[in-house]
């Protein structure tokens, strides 16, 4: 005898395998009730038919059919594939056993241990035996491969059966019995397949009879499964027996199981295009990111590039308060949007490496170096701009003084020549004595001193309006104009002067003599009257220093002007002691004089006005000056202000950048850890943004003050913003590229402790702590973990192989990032072009294509339609109206590398 109730303790491949334990013990007291063995003669006739027919015959009854063990040995054959020894075709007792026994053999031999049950049964017609025979048959043929989640082969089966019907009301299958009374799991597991054959929600639960016959009825008729129990013996049985709903339930797994493949295939499908559909998204952030950072870049370069001149100090310091208000509201957000695009540029990617898909190639322009270059641009453009309207500034300040000085030597000028074209076109000497032609003769030479000591004035009227033609002063025409009919007046004036000097020189010979004295006062009062008029201007002559230095250079020549002052003196007194003598003399000759000295118009009392005027002006001049120094120092200390915060912030700035530095290569911990760290870094960094806003304020202050240089500092605002700015990116760029480090991470299944092994080795090996390993360095790296790269030569073998995967560019220098990419992909496996292929092959039915049919039953409708508007058309030799090409599309989805 064969024991048979061991049938799950053997394998056809000589291992163990363990399937439905609890159910190998034939209880014969069950098989003997009735109504369970009146179902198990059913569905076990209709499992064998189900067989058999395909070799053109049937049992009508099952323990007599098998007696002679012929149509038993034809059964295992068509069930397992395989051929049984020959048949003998006797009629005797022994013929019939000896074939029953090459049956059972041949059950053994799959590994099935048959308890209790012998070929003399099975040929006396012993019903018993016989079912627990076709039972075994049907679990090791039909239910034992029934595997889902690594389960055994009844929970597989049950647990498939309860993923099918859940989403369905009034259907939970706990077990093979009792669960199954109402119909309604079977009409569940058909709807399930073939939504088109089964109306569900037209099924009531309190009609288990008409669901039972519906799904028996639909599965006999559409999916080949033959009728192996009636409904009314599952409903007045209390409890159906579990062998034949098992029976029954593995026909429906069976007939399903192609459509189990295309659902693993649609779900491998759907994770595939998830993920391109999210990388396509990213691409067109970063496209419309780019597009409008450079678009703001390319509106703002001619805004910064306009030289349009303006003609006031005033007017230029509101467009440097534009300027101001740009680089603190409108500039910022856009260095953070410059930072995000960076960030989002390398995730996408690291998404791109890590799904084994081509990189992404933003559109021509929008190349991070493209954007890199245009901010370069805009930031040379912006340095231009600044230092244009500092210039501007400082021109037109200049110009704004030139041309009141302009002004007010040609208003003295004008004031002098006021009435001297009269004076030097009148006859009077042609009716005078000699002594009054002498006197008008010296009159006339008193006039040409005084004349040649104005040519000095004219020549700087004239250099003046020069300089303001030459630095584009806005009203030139009204200047040149002014200068023009001074000019055109003093060439008169020269004509003129040489004209009386001559007409007086010819009558210079009937005269006698001339009072000496009143022409040495007059030649004398002439040039100090001159000195005193341009002691005068230069008194009240404005300036504009810029430093201390300056200041004090003109306090010093004041103060040496005042040391002249009592020369000054001494001359006005000597020409006052002339006029004295000549009182004297015409009062000690009894002369008559006139009142007025016949050879000057200017008088004693006018000598004395203009010295008391400026001597006057002299303490007016010092308290200017004064006022200056103190707006000068005052000016020291805001420099002294502003270079205390820049070296502080510059000092921090470099101290942080070094810092940040370390860190990126000495980071310990998880990664989770580090991103946290260096999340509380950056928060550290920003909470230091009130010392840059302070320094800010301070750098305004200087602005407003017209400060255009410092002393005190080596460090510019322009440099440390940059420095700031700098500082940020590179934390960020940090943070991120620990992100991509957890991306990699949980992509590739890489463990903590192989993140620490790989961050111990680049470290060890990274002498200059650089953040990079040069070849010699990565070789050596490589060696330390297991890759036979020893005897490479340098363009030869696995080494050359690999620098080509790490450094693509041939810089020469790995990356530790890079260096992660390479060992994650060693480590690790990902979906390939040849996977999608496969899958789609089975949505396809083996087909070349696809049609947009077989895409909608299979797929999500978002990802179907996906699919359906990138697949090119068809056209091989098999196509058919509607096909699609899924193999050039799914190595698209890799790019060239996977063909």
């Amino acid at each position: 005898m064969v024991d048979y109730h061991a049938a799950n303790n053997q394998s056809s491949t000589g291992g163990v395998q363990t399937y439905m334990e609890q159910e190998n013990d034939w209880d014969r007291d069950l098989l003997l009730d009735p109504a369970w063995e009146k179902q198990q003669r059913k569905t076990f006739t209709a499992w064998c038919n189900s067989h058999l027919r395909k070799a053109g015959t049937q049992i009508e009854n099952i323990e007599e059919d098998f007696r002679d063990g012929l149509k038993l040995m034809l059964l295992l054959e068509v069930i397992s594939g395989e051929r049984l020894p020959k048949p003998e075709r006797g009629k005797m007792r022994v013929h019939k056993i000896n074939n029953v026994n090459k049956a059972l053999d041949f059950i053994a031999s799959k590994g099935v241990k048959l308890v209790s049950i012998g070929a003399e049964e099975i040929v006396d017609g012993n019903a018993k035996m016989t079912l627990g025979m076709i039972w075994t048959i049907i679990l090791r043929f039909a239910i034992q491969d029934i595997s889902v989640e690594e389960t055994s082969a009844k929970e597989g089966l049950l647990l498939w059966c309860q993923r099918k019907t859940a989403p369905y009301k009034n259907v939970n299958v706990q077990n093979f019995h009792i669960s199954w009374k109402d119909g309604l799991a079977f009409n569940a597991l058909i709807h399930r397949h073939r939504p088109d054959l089964i109306d569900y929600d037209s099924l009531r639960k309190d009609d288990p009879v008409t669901n039972l016959n519906n799904a028996f009825e639909v599965a006999e008729k559409h999916l080949d499964i033959p009728k192996m129990l009636d409904a009314e013996d599952i409903v007045g049985t209390l409890r159906p027996d579990e062998k034949a709903i098992m029976t029954y339930v593995s026909c429906f797994y069976h007939a399903f199981s192609g459509a189990q493949k295309a659902e693993t295939a649609a779900n491998r499908i759907c994770k595939v295009l998830a993920v391109n559909q999210e990388n396509e998204q990213m691409m067109e952030d970063y496209e419309k990111l780019a597009s409008d950072l450079l678009e703001w870049i390319r509106r703002t370069i001619p805004w910064l590039e306009n030289r349009t001149q303006e003609k006031t100090v005033n007017d230029m310091q509101a467009k440097q308060e534009d300027f101001r208000d740009y680089r603190c509201v409108h500039k910022p957000p856009k260095v953070q949007e410059k930072c995000q695009l960076e960030i989002s540029f390398n995730t996408l990617q690291t998404k791109l490496r890590l799904s084994n898909r081509p990189a992404f190639m933003p559109s021509e322009g929008r190349m991070v170096s493209d954007i890199n270059g245009a901010w370069h641009t805009l930031e040379g453009a912006e340095k231009g701009y600044e230092e244009w309207i500092l210039s501007e500034i400082r021109r037109l300040e200049r110009l704004e003084h030139l041309a009141e000085k302009f002004h007010q030597k040609a208003a003295i000028h004008e004031s002098w020549t006021d009435g001297k074209e009269a004076m030097l076109t009148q006859k009077d000497y042609e009716t005078s004595t000699l002594s009054e032609v002498k006197a008008l003769l010296r009159k006339h030479e008193a006039f040409e001193s005084d004349l040649a000591a104005h040519q000095d004035r004219v020549e700087q009227i004239a250099a003046i309006a020069q300089e303001l033609n030459e630095l584009d002063y806005y009203d030139s025409a009204s200047v040149n104009a002014r200068c023009q009919k001074i000019c055109d007046q003093w060439d008169v004036l020269g004509a003129l002067t040489q004209s009386r000097k001559e007409s007086l020189e010819r009558t210079e010979k009937q005269l006698e003599s001339i009072d000496e004295l009143y022409l040495e006062y007059a030649k004398r009062a002439a040039p100090f009257n001159n000195w005193m008029e341009g002691a005068m201007e230069d008194l009240q002559d404005m300036f504009i220093v810029h430093n201390i230095e300056e200041i004090q250079g003109l306090i010093t020549a004041h103060e040496q002007f005042k040391s002249t002052l009592s020369e000054a003196n001494k001359e006005r007194e000597a020409i006052q002691s002339i006029q004295a003598e000549v009182q004297k003399i015409a009062q000690s000759n009894g002369i008559k004089l006139s009142g007025a000295n016949p050879y000057t118009t200017i008088t004693p009392e006018s000598i004395d006005s203009k010295w008391e005027k400026a001597m006057a002006m002299v303490p007016l001049r010092d308290n200017a000056l004064q006022e200056e120094l103190n707006k000068q120092n005052s000016n020291d200390t805001l420099r002294a202000k502003f270079a205390t915060q820049a070296n502080a912030v510059g000092a921090y700035i470099q101290d942080k950048m070094e810092e940040i530095g370390r860190i990126s290569i000495e980071m310990n911990g998880t990664l989770e850890d580090q991103l946290t760290n260096l999340k509380e870094y950056q928060k550290n960094i920003m909470s230091y943004m009130p010392e840059i806003n302070k320094l800010e304020g301070f750098h305004q202050l200087i602005q407003e003050a017209l400060i255009f240089d410092n002393q005190y500092t080596p460090y510019t605002m322009e440099h440390l913003r940059v420095g700031w700015e700098q500082l940020l990116t590179t934390i960020a760029r940090t943070i991120n590229e620990v992100e991509n480090q957890i991306l990699t991470r949980d992509a590739k299944g890489i463990s903590q402790e192989q993140l620490y092994e790989y961050r111990a080795s680049f470290n060890h090996f990274d002498k200059d702590h650089s953040g990079a390993l040069m070849a010699e360095e990565f070789k050596a790296c490589l060696i330390s973990l297991g890759y036979d790269v020893e005897n490479d030569k340098q363009g030869d073998g696995e080494f050359a192989r690999i620098m080509g995967i790490v450094d693509p560019n041939g810089s020469g220098a790995v990356t530790f990032q890079a260096f992660i990419d390479f060992m994650s992909t060693e480590t690790t496996d990902t979906d390939t072009a040849d996977q999608v292929i496969a899958s789609f092959k089975i949505l396809a039915a083996d087909k070349n294509y696809i049609t947009a049919e077989e895409l909608r039953r299979e797929l999500p409708p978002d990802q179907a339609e996906y699919c359906i508007a990138r697949m090119a058309p068809y056209t091989g030799p098999d196509a058919v109206p509607g096909a699609l090409d899924y193999m050039s599309f799914s190595t698209a989805l890799y790019g060239e590398s996977d063909l």
